[in-house]
């Protein structure tokens, strides 16, 4: 009689099944793992825009710019001193810490990536942003409605928020004042001096 000896055996057999479930198992268990942490991420994203978004402020009313007492109308060099306006929370936002933030001016010469924060308030704030109208700028909180004595801008509250304007804001002159809190996205104060400088102007 012929041995055939090509045939598996079922030990053999047994072994090749046992390698082939565990090797399923691992790149199984590689996939999901995968998945989780992709979920995961996209958990985190989202969480974070929408701590982001509900971080954000608005301006409330107008934006005023105000002149030096030195500066006279119609000549060249009258430029504005500082600027003020009224910031709050958006409409289901979440406290801000407004001393953490980052402010920003840009006109066409001038730029200032971190312009200086002054805690001060009224009319002590007021003197410092229009000495500040050189090579230095400053902002600060001049004024705080409705607040509960702290620094944050919670729903509710309104912070009057002044900031110095270099010598280049000139009449017809654009300029961006951004505001970077310390969560949520960047507010950006775009307006232009107007053509003739006044002791208060209404900036558009």
């Amino acid at each position: 009689m012929m041995r055939n000896d090509n045939a598996f055996t079922g030990l053999e057999a047994a072994i090749v099944l046992i390698a082939f479930v565990v090797v399923a198992a691992v790149f199984s268990y590689v996939v999901l793992g995968a998945g989780f942490f992709t979920t995961q991420k996209s958990q985190e994203v989202v969480h974070t825009g929408v701590s982001q978004a509900s971080s954000s402020m608005e301006i409330i009313g107008q934006v005023y710019g105000h002149a030096d007492s030195t500066t006279k109308d119609s000549t060249a060099a009258a430029h504005l001193a500082y600027i003020r306006f009224t910031v709050g929370n958006t409409a289901g936002g979440t406290g801000l810490d407004v001393t953490q933030m980052v402010v920003s001016y840009a006109d066409e010469t001038t730029r200032d990536a971190d312009v200086t924060y002054k805690p001060e308030t009224g009319s002590t704030l007021t003197n410092t942003l229009k000495g500040g109208s050189g090579e230095n700028l400053y902002w600060g909180v001049i004024e705080k409605i409705n607040h509960d004595g702290d620094d944050m801008l919670e729903p509710g509250e309104q912070f009057v928020i002044g900031a110095s304007m270099p010598a280049t804001a000139k009449v017809n002159v654009p300029f961006t004042l951004n505001l970077q809190p310390n969560v949520g996205a960047v507010f950006s104060v775009k307006k232009s001096v107007p053509a003739s400088i006044d002791a208060v102007n209404l900036l558009y």
